[in-house]
């Protein structure tokens, strides 16, 4: 079984630690300040952004997940928060002499600049012309460029428990963009999808990570509407083509199975869980 670190260990991170705690790995997961993971996960206290504080870490590591998260949206915080703080933690596990097996940097496909419809996958070109994008895609070569194996995730918009920002907008009312391709994955596909490339003999480089079904926002908001008993989402826009459309089919090929393969699923697993409990 495998010693495991999650530098970042958030909502994905933690469900991400459950999985691997339930299959047998000792799990360590790291935040700026201190928490509870619950059953499983061993809490650590650090700062990605400041080495020192990670002077601490368990030694003898197999493999480690970098899942933090910027502080804020702005392109000082996500080059703090990305190449920064992944510079740091290789810096400090390689100067102990670690010797890792694995090593996953979780990305984003902001680090595609296509907005026409395009589709694209791991193989296409990665230009991206805001902040967001370049510093993700920066810390994608901090860690090809690390002493150990190591592989980017890319996924799509995280969507799950507590992540409603696409249901918030079609109950208030807000309106869609015709034509506009949307990309997405729930909380609990991620980290499945991580859980599944830890234990993979021989991954690929990169993933895309996003489930069955790019679709345009306004497919995605009607069908929230009726499952919400609401009225359709107005249209906002000149139709016009946008957005890229994500493939995932290398992620299936490695053999992951989705647990949500298309956003009906998903979102009709989190109203049907508000509805039971009364909850987000």
């Amino acid at each position: 079984m495998a010693r495991v670190l999650i530098a970042g260990c958030g909502d994905v991170g933690t469900a991400l630690g459950r999985r691997l705690a339930g299959r047998g790995d000792t799990v360590f997961g790291l935040r700026r300040s201190a928490f509870d993971g619950g059953p499983g996960i061993t809490p650590l206290q650090g700062d990605l952004t400041r080495p020192d504080t990670l002077a601490g870490l368990p030694a003898g590591l197999d493999q480690v997940v970098y899942a933090a998260a910027a502080d804020d949206r702005t392109e000082g915080a996500y080059e703090a928060a990305y190449p920064g703080g992944l510079s740091n933690l290789v810096a400090v596990l390689a100067a102990r002499g670690e010797s890792l097996q694995r090593l996953i940097f979780v990305s984003s496909t902001a680090v595609y600049a296509q907005q026409d419809g395009e589709r694209v996958d791991e193989t296409s070109v990665t230009l991206p012309g805001h902040f967001t994008g370049r510093n993700q895609l920066a810390a994608e070569a901090v860690a090809a460029d690390a002493p150990w194996p190591a592989m980017a995730v890319r996924f799509g918009g995280i969507y799950g428990p507590g992540r409603r920002w696409l249901l918030a907008r079609v109950e208030r009312g807000e309106a869609c963009k015709p034509g506009l391709y949307t990309n997405r994955i729930h909380r609990d596909d991620c980290a499945g999808v991580l859980a599944h490339l830890l234990a993979l003999d021989a991954p690929q480089p990169v993933y895309v990570a996003v489930d069955d079904a790019p679709a345009p926002q306004c497919e995605v908001m009607d069908w929230l509407a009726r499952r919400l008993g609401g009225p359709a989402p107005p249209r906002t826009g000149d139709g016009a083509i946008g957005g890229k459309r994500c493939d995932n089919r290398r992620l299936k090929a490695s053999g992951y199975a989705f647990i949500h393969p298309d956003y009906r699923a998903g979102y009709g697993a989190m109203l049907a869980h508000e509805e039971q409990t009364g909850r987000d």
